[in-house]
């Protein structure tokens, strides 16, 4: 175990944690929502520290990251838990826990470099669980990566205070936020949370100079309407027309099974919406072989890279410029 970071002490040994939006009060011996930060006699500890669930070398496309080493590995890393409550998570295996099954292998911050080193991966990705909840673990790993001359990103569902995305920016190069609805009640209903923490979190991120995806899980009927869409687009394109938005099809999954897949259509109708809101890069998920992977110059719409999937079968860039009219391709290619 290791003391936690950004929580504060109350009367009565009670805690505060002030890491994720939910800002939970925890009383002696209880844990916080995440289920991995536990008050004991009034100091909070995380209980995930080093505490590997899953490692993997992975595609940055997977995450997805698509202007963020185009074709490269990155290694991946999670802990148990999570400060959601999705009734769609992919995995939920590892992300929900139940009482008394924290499990993971030790592993720690200078080991996860040395094998992302070790496998030639250019970043280290953040991933599967909700990586806020394993912040400690994280910022000792990035900060060491970053003396290593790899770059960090995380992939989150965007739940964190001010605070924890202030003591994060200097080590995080990129972010992939889900914005799994633009209406509180669907946040409410699904996750267990709400809407403004998540937007203000990308708002922060871009503010801080941090490279910012977005992706959107399409669930029929739950958040499909045109209107709904529009206004998430309208908002990325607020924080900035650059910010790629991917919009990825639904599946059945963990408690969600009585919804069908997301139709093809209503994929192609989100991407159109995105496009007509003015976003440079819109981006489809899930429906492999679709055109909407590959990725155009926002200026003369030449094909830059050729995508399938998490495979990059193409990339026509000079210094990351298109090479037939030179405009910069908003990202991270270089350093």
């Amino acid at each position: 175990m290791k003391e936690a970071a950004l929580y504060e002490k109350l009367a009565d040994n009670h805690v505060r944690c002030n890491l994720c939006a939910h800002r939970c009060k925890i009383a002696p011996l209880k844990k916080g929502i995440c289920g991995v930060r536990e008050n004991r006699n009034g100091v909070l500890f995380t209980l995930v520290y080093g505490a590997s669930i899953a490692e993997s070398v992975d595609p940055i496309e997977k995450k997805p990251l698509f202007h963020v080493y185009p074709g490269s590995k990155s290694y991946s890393i999670a802990t148990m838990g999570c400060n959601f409550r999705c009734e769609f998570c992919q995995n939920h295996e590892i992300s929900q826990i139940r009482e008394g099954s924290i499990l993971g292998r030790s592993s720690m911050p200078e080991e996860i470099v040395e094998r992302a080193m070790d496998t030639g991966s250019k970043t280290i990705a953040y991933t599967y669980t909700e990586p806020t909840i394993f912040f400690e673990y994280a910022i000792d790993t990035a900060k060491t990566a970053r003396e290593k001359g790899i770059k960090n990103v995380f992939v989150t569902n965007g739940f964190m205070t001010v605070e924890t995305i202030k003591k994060l920016s200097p080590f995080l190069d990129a972010a992939n936020v889900d914005l799994k609805s633009f209406r509180n009640e669907f946040y409410k209903r699904y996750c267990g949370a709400q809407l403004r923490p998540v937007l203000e979190s990308l708002e922060q991120m871009k503010a801080l100079g941090i490279w910012v995806e977005v992706t959107t899980l399409i669930l029929p009927t739950l958040n499909d309407s045109k209107e709904e869409l529009l206004d998430i687009a309208n908002f990325i394109k607020s924080i900035g027309p650059e910010t790629p938005w991917h919009i990825s099809r639904f599946y059945p999954q963990y408690r969600m099974h009585t919804l069908p897949p997301t139709p093809i259509s209503t994929i192609e109708m989100a991407a159109r919406i995105g496009t007509d809101a003015g976003l440079k890069y819109v981006y489809t998920g899930n429906v492999p072989g679709n055109a909407r992977e590959d990725t155009q110059c926002s200026k003369c719409g030449k094909l830059l890279i050729k995508r399938c999937g998490f495979t990059v079968e193409d990339m026509a860039l000079e210094d990351s410029r298109c090479p037939f009219c030179k405009t910069q391709l908003d990202g991270i290619y270089t350093g």
